[in-house]
């Protein structure tokens, strides 16, 4: 299908998801001058095809010219032809026969006058209609050439933009496997050390617990040890002391 300039104004490209194109305001100013040059084209292949059908209708016009003196050449040989036919018919009289004679005469000579003006005429209405089909060839054939290119410049940078996307979807699906493959590791990492760091706090803990349980029971064992002693210890006043004033009292009762 050929390119038009509604076509180019209307073309809209996907927008990117990891990077931008093309500079847009660069791309936005080449399609203004692709749709100004479309239109240039289209203008100049319309005004060729005007031309052209303008320039079609001459041929037809000569070819008219041309059957009516050949039309005149023929009314001129039948003429020519009646007084021959004449001078056979009165060939017994000699007075008629020379009068006969001059008249196939000048019949003869004025077809011959007639013959070459046809001839003329023919080539001089042939002449401007293949000077003139040269031309029309030539601008149709240049204007062919001016959309072949333009339809090939579009193909191209068609090509071009398809290439471009395919390079920036693969390089955005790397960058979007290697970021996946990057957060597994990662988190595989962190996994890792927090586990190593869960089993080492829970190695303290359980040490934490066997110095309390260690520590407790010394702890008892020695309070025990020294109840021990204080109970089998003896009283530590002297047998000799004096009784004091209460202890009397409570004696004397």
């Amino acid at each position: 299908m050929a390119l038009t300039p509604e076509d180019v104004i209307n073309k809209r490209f996907q927008p990117t998801k990891f990077r931008e194109g093309y500079d847009q305001d660069e791309v936005d100013d080449f399609l203004d001058e692709i749709v100004v040059e479309l239109r240039r084209l289209n203008q100049e292949n319309d005004a060729l095809r005007k031309q052209v059908e303008t320039l079609g209708g001459r041929p037809e016009e000569s070819a008219v010219e041309t059957s009516a003196v050949s039309q005149s050449t023929e009314d001129v040989q039948e003429t020519t032809a009646t007084p021959a036919a004449s001078v056979t018919e009165t060939s017994e009289t000699t007075t008629v026969s020379q009068p006969v004679r001059v008249t196939d005469e000048q019949s003869s000579s004025t077809a011959a006058t007639v013959a070459p003006s046809a001839g003329t005429t023919s080539s001089t209405a042939a002449q401007p209609a293949a000077t003139q089909n040269v031309p029309t060839t030539e601008s149709a054939e240049s204007a062919a050439a001016v959309l072949a290119m333009a339809q090939k410049l579009h193909d191209d940078y068609v090509s071009q933009g398809q290439a471009e996307r395919e390079r920036l979807i693969t390089e955005g699906r790397t960058q979007a496997d290697q970021l996946v493959a990057d957060g597994k590791r990662t988190k595989e990492e962190t996994l890792s050390s927090l586990e190593r760091e869960k089993v080492d706090l829970e190695a303290s803990v359980a040490q934490l617990r066997s110095f309390e349980e260690d520590y407790r029971g010394n702890l008892k064992s020695f309070l025990n040890a020294q109840l021990n002693d204080l109970a089998n210890t003896g009283s530590l006043e002297p047998a000799d002391a004096p009784v004091s004033a209460t202890t009397k009292r409570t004696g004397a009762k």
